[in-house]
C-alpha cells in the first residue's frame, strides 16, 4: 500500500466509522500516548525494565503499536492536508543531502 493510498484508507475509516476526526490537539495527545505504550514495549523487550507480573511478553504486540503510531500521523496528516508521501520523498531527500557522509564518518557507529 502506497501512503497516499494509506491516507484515503484511514480518510474512508473516519468516514464510515468514526464520525469525524478527532482535533488536531487530541491527536497530538493520542499520538503521544501511543508512543508511550511502544515505548513501555521496548524498554521491557530491549531495555533493563521487566514485564510486570500481570502483563505478558506475548500480549506486548510491537507491530500493533506501531500500526497505532502511523494511523494517528495519517490522521494528523489528513487533517492538516499534508501530503504524507510527498512530504517523506522530500525528507528522503533532505536526509540524503545533509547525512550522506555523516553517518559512514560516525566511528560510534562501527564500534
Amino acid at each position: 500500500m502506497k501512503i497516499s493510498e494509506a491516507q484515503q484508507t484511514v480518510d474512508n475509516w473516519i468516514n464510515e466509522y468514526g464520525v469525524r476526526y478527532f482535533s488536531e490537539l487530541t491527536n497530538m495527545a493520542v499520538l503521544t500516548e501511543e508512543v508511550g505504550e511502544l515505548a513501555r514495549i521496548i524498554s521491557r523487550r530491549y531495555g533493563d525494565q521487566s514485564f510486570k507480573s500481570e502483563e505478558s511478553e506475548a500480549e506486548a504486540n510491537l507491530g500493533d503499536e506501531l500500526a497505532d503510531i502511523l494511523w494517528v500521523v495519517i490522521c494528523l496528516a489528513n487533517q492538516t492536508n499534508t501530503d504524507l508521501e510527498a512530504s517523506f520523498k522530500e525528507n528522503i531527500k533532505k536526509k540524503t543531502k545533509r547525512d550522506n557522509k555523516r553517518h559512514r564518518n560516525n566511528d560510534k557507529l562501527y564500534e
